[in-house]
């Protein structure tokens, strides 16, 4: 019993063998051919790597055709073409080289476990001036993001345009789709190029191969720094009613019910007059208010009296002026007065004991 685990896995070192003659002696039976038009500004380059395009297609028996009139690139299948998958690998060539791709690395798309990816990103981002700022941060500050990404999935990557040209190995191309696409959908490439960084670690060790990866992978979460604005007016709904709105009243409906109707015309441009004088004078008033304030003089802040130190205890000149006096009389080293009296006592009473 084998097990299923070992099937799964692809042996280190393992390569396809390569298509010879002897697995279709007889060739093809038509002709298949690609065509692709390049810009004029790749018209002087092309012009200069072309004998090694034609060289390199030679040896995989297809030939290729450059017209400059028409600016076109052309690869056809010949008699002697065996490989049926050479003219697709030939039709990719073309391809890059018209994405501005250089032909050090686009002769490498003719090996066998080499592929390429074209990936269209300017129909992913609807304003010009968002997509460019996408597309530069794909690059990084002097293309180091994009060096990064090159190193982790051994691709070479051109960003050209509304394009990414991607060429390596088919599980490369895989992750970089994947980067250029959550970039352009505002996700920074340098959480896509954490997560292969551990998974390239992860893959050394031969115990991890057949476990999940998922609790060493990063689990980055969307924050939304800012939020909606809410709006200063809100609209709020009125309850639905069967019945239309009143009918708003019209001038002559106000002025029956004021009583301006019944007015004279003198009467009623008298109190239009009335009325005028009224709001010239209030307006007057205000902006002779505004004049004067510059007049009225600011209020000034109330002074702050200091509070003198309480004089909780009485200091008694005289007794110190007495205390003063007595230390002048004393000798220095002398017993006080009381001391000296007891002790005269004393000797004494030992003189009667006596």
């Amino acid at each position: 019993a084998v097990d299923e685990s070992e099937l799964l896995t692809v042996p280190d070192g393992w390569k396809e063998p390569a298509f010879t003659r002897e697995d279709n002696p007889k060739g093809l039976l038509e002709e298949s051919s690609f065509a692709t038009l390049f810009p004029k500004y790749r018209e002087a380059y092309l012009k200069e790597c072309w004998p090694l395009v034609q060289k390199a297609l030679g040896e995989h028996y297809v030939s290729a055709a450059l017209d400059l009139i028409e600016g076109s690139m052309t690869v056809t299948t010949t008699k002697k073409t065996f490989d049926p998958y050479a003219i697709i690998r030939a039709r990719d060539l073309i391809k890059l080289l018209a994405r501005s791709v250089p032909f050090e690395q686009v002769f490498r798309i003719l090996q066998d476990d080499v592929a390429c990816d074209i990936i269209k990103i300017g129909s992913l981002v609807r304003k010009r001036e968002t997509f460019i700022k996408r597309r530069a941060r794909l690059l990084g500050p002097k293309g180091s993001t994009l060096k990064a990404l090159e190193l982790l999935t051994n691709c070479y990557i051109m960003v050209q345009g509304n394009t990414v040209s991607a060429l390596g190995p088919f599980s490369g191309l895989k992750e970089v789709r994947k980067v250029v696409l959550d970039t352009m959908k505002n996700i920074h490439p340098i959480y896509n190029i954490k997560t292969l960084m551990i998974k390239r670690e992860l893959a050394k060790d031969p115990e991890l191969r057949t476990q999940s990866w998922e609790r060493f992978l990063p689990k980055f979460k969307r924050k939304n720094l800012k939020k909606r604005k809410e709006p200063k007016k809100k609209n709020t709904k009125k309850e639905y009613t069967p019945f239309p709105p009143p009918q708003p009243e019209s001038q002559i409906d106000k002025e029956l019910a004021s009583g301006e109707y019944f007015l004279k015309e003198r009467q009623k441009k008298r109190k239009q007059m009335e009325e005028i004088k009224a709001k010239q004078a209030d307006a007057i008033k205000r902006r002779q208010e505004e004049r004067n304030k510059a007049f009225i003089p600011p209020k000034e802040k109330p002074v702050v009296k200091t509070k003198k130190a309480s004089t909780e205890k009485k200091i008694d000149i005289e007794a110190i002026k007495e205390k003063v006096k007595n230390a002048k009389k004393k000798k220095l080293g002398a017993l006080p007065e009381e001391e000296v009296k007891l002790k005269m006592a004393a000797d004494e009473k030992k003189k009667k004991k006596k």
